[in-house]
């Protein structure tokens, strides 16, 4: 008896996470449609105009937003953007300097840093025990 494989295939929410872009602003056609992992492969590979323009220009989803700046997401929770951003918003804040900005970057580098001495500390222990 032979199996048959189902293509593997995902919701365009999903799709849209995984390329980095903001789902509202992709065409209606990706919207509505379900994305194969052949799909997403081939649109990773080779990115059709309009993922290319979202990418490069935005509106940007939060992880993207919160990357660009340099911040968590939970840190633009508490500096009030709460919406998607374009790349030219993105760069507005970086001039505009906003002090939640500047704490929430003196904070993502606060835990950065205790992160990389959890990690080292781990690591030594790991090798006491060996």
């Amino acid at each position: 008896m032979t199996t048959h494989q189902t293509a593997q295939t995902m919701k365009p929410a999903t799709a849209a996470k995984k390329l980095g872009v903001y789902l509202p602003a992709t065409p209606a056609e990706f919207q509505e449609g379900v994305v194969s992992r052949a799909e997403l492969n081939e649109l990773q590979a080779n990115p059709p105009a309009w993922l290319s323009e979202l990418r490069l220009n935005g509106p940007h989803p939060r992880p993207v937003v919160a990357a660009k700046l340099g911040v968590s997401i939970a840190g633009l929770a508490r500096g009030g953007v709460s919406d998607a951003l374009t790349t030219e918003q993105i760069e507005a804040l970086k001039t505009a300097g906003p002090e939640w900005l500047e704490k929430e970057r003196a904070t993502q580098a606060e835990v950065r840093k205790e992160s990389v001495r959890i990690k080292k500390q781990q690591a030594e222990r790991a090798e006491r025990t060996d």
